[in-house]
């Protein structure tokens, strides 16, 4: 099923002074994307989005105005036969075939067609970031340095390439891993960007603290030829923690909403449409009831 594309009208922003910033999650996403569609609906156009991994594919349906793509790309897509799972995975496909999901489906007559067009046209600025895995930073990239479709599919891919679970993705002549390695949560290239006020869409309850992973030996023995990616993934709890307490703080100073899900039904790795079809509906209702207070922080009528 193609979605319809949208009409050519000229496209603006009406939050010019708030930082908008999707988490990523994986398949927690399925939740956020009700907050995502509330946003839309209600005609909340921020002029600055950025994403990482899953809040990467966020930022790219927000930006397209897409509310029908934005839910499909975390409930429909788990009934799409080259989905992922198992299977794929033990082919090196990845648990979540990424090349399938984030360069075939986009293209015209795939199952999640991205309007280009409109993307293009949205004056707002993006940043999505990946984990470069030879460097061990995330790099972020932003609208300068997409061209064409080719170049944001790839961009949202690789900052999308769960470690272990999917394959890294090589782009620019560099090979990344997801951007979440880096924390998950882009506060830092917001407030580098110049950014003080801050609208954070969040994937965990209200209280989630990040633990340290196990099996690190198993960790740093799979990624023995890239020591840095190991050492990021042992260190991220400790920058993901430290994210939310600044974010708690600007909070406290006015200067931040957090959207925190009420409950989190699904995880990173859910498959069910079903459950991911249920997520998406507790999270759409949510935001419907919490809109008047995100109107309030933004000085929206």
């Amino acid at each position: 099923m193609e979605l319809k594309k949208k009409s050519n009208t000229k496209i603006q922003s009406n939050i010019k002074d708030t930082a908008l910033i999707f988490e990523g999650g994986g398949m927690r996403a399925s939740y956020t994307a009700g907050f995502l569609n509330n946003l839309l609906e209600n005609q909340l156009y921020f002029d600055y989005v950025a994403g990482i991994s899953a809040g990467s594919s966020h930022t790219v349906n927000y930006l397209s105005r897409d509310s029908e793509r934005a839910r499909r790309s975390f409930v429909e897509i788990a009934q799409d036969p080259n989905f992922g799972g198992w299977k794929s995975f033990l082919k090196g496909e990845g648990f979540f075939r990424s090349q399938y999901l984030y360069e075939e489906t986009s293209l015209p007559g795939g199952v999640l067609p991205l309007d280009f067009e409109t993307f293009m046209d949205n004056p707002a600025k993006l940043r999505i970031g990946m984990f470069e895995r030879r460097l061990g930073k995330v790099v972020y990239y932003s609208k300068d340095d997409i061209h064409e479709m080719g170049d944001l599919m790839k961009i949202v891919r690789a900052s999308s390439s769960l470690p272990v679970f999917m394959p890294p993705t090589h782009y620019d002549g560099q090979t990344f891993v997801d951007g979440g390695l880096g924390g998950g949560i882009a506060l830092d290239i917001a407030r580098q960007d110049g950014y003080r006020k801050f609208f954070v869409v969040l994937t965990r309850e209200k209280g989630y603290r990040k633990s340290p992973v196990r099996f690190k030996q198993s960790i740093k023995a799979y990624y023995r030829k890239y020591p840095k990616v190991a050492q990021a993934m042992l260190h991220r709890h400790v920058i993901y923690n430290k994210t939310l307490d600044e974010l708690e703080t600007l909070e406290q100073q006015g200067q931040a909403f957090l959207v925190y899900p009420e409950t989190m039904p699904v995880s990173n790795r859910e498959v069910s449409f079903e459950k991911l079809s249920h997520s998406y509906q507790l999270g759409y209702a949510q935001g419907k009831r919490e809109v008047p207070q995100w109107k309030r922080f933004l000085g929206m009528p």
